[in-house]
């Protein structure tokens, strides 16, 4: 099973006919394609219809979470609808099973890491900003919790580690992701991280329980492979499993990868333009 990871595509009104090379690469290279917020640059409809009308050459399933720039102009319901009618599964504290692979998707936000993470103390502007990084930590959690699968794969915009986001300006890291986001991820057995928006951050990290993280941000990728299409793949065995029972007694048939040791993350392995 073949996963393909990208983030932060900044889709404009003008980027018609710009992604046809990418996402032609994604189709011949993987099964699926994750990607982790920013479709859009000013969070406009308009954008999302350009983008919908790139993605009608993806032939493979599509999964997304939206990012900062998609909620920027306050239309995040119309770009999400507008991705949703193009046949792309969009995650906000919600989980999908496609092919065999389970996948927790949530935006993500901000607040800092570790001790220097932001408390929710004093006044009510900050109490507030740390509010809503809690609120996307529980998303996060009741995603994860509408899994059955033995692995997991979860899909952020924000980073939930500060590994992958060292080498941004310092006084921009809490504006890149949470540890709050973090907290869930150690808790369920999850295979991989995927995230963007630290576009001058670091490829990998893991959790304090070992998990690892992936910033797939596009302009990251186009740097660090010039030579290459700047997306990721994610390769895992997956095993079929006995169907089991949903609440309303109907089978669904069930697969779940096997163990972390026959998974991978490769590069696109073919040259860009």
């Amino acid at each position: 099973m073949r996963v393909a990871l990208i983030a932060d595509l900044h889709c404009t009104r003008m980027s018609q006919g710009a992604f046809q090379p990418l996402f032609a690469g994604i189709s011949e290279a993987a099964d699926m394609l994750l990607i982790a917020g920013d479709l859009t640059d000013y969070g406009l409809p308009d954008e999302a219809h350009v983008l919908a009308r790139e993605l009608s050459a993806v032939r493979i399933p599509v999964v997304a979470v939206l990012g900062n720039h998609d909620v920027e102009s306050g239309k995040e319901a119309e770009v999400s609808q507008v991705l949703k009618d193009a046949g792309v599964v969009v995650l906000d504290g919600d989980a999908c099973d496609v092919l065999g692979v389970g996948v927790a998707g949530a935006k993500g936000f901000g607040g800092g890491f570790g001790q220097r993470a932001l408390a929710p103390w004093g006044e009510a502007a900050v109490k507030q900003f740390a509010r809503e990084a809690v609120e996307e930590a529980l998303k996060l959690e009741k995603a994860l919790q509408r899994l059955r699968t033995e692995r997991l794969v979860a899909l952020l915009h924000y980073s939930p580690v500060q590994q992958t986001v060292d080498g941004e300006s310092l006084e921009i890291y809490p504006f890149l992701g949470s540890s709050r986001l973090e907290e869930p991820l150690n808790r369920y057995p999850v295979s991989l991280v995927v995230h963007g928006h630290a576009h001058r951050g670091q490829l990998e990290g893991k959790t304090s329980s070992g998990v690892p993280v992936y910033n797939v941000s596009m302009p990251l990728l186009g740097r660090a492979f010039p030579d290459r299409l700047p997306f990721r793949v994610f390769e895992m065995q997956v095993c079929e499993q006995p169907a089991r029972k949903a609440p309303s007694g109907d089978l669904i048939p069930r697969s779940a990868p096997a163990s972390m040791s026959d998974a991978r993350v490769t590069d696109s392995g073919r040259s860009g333009s």
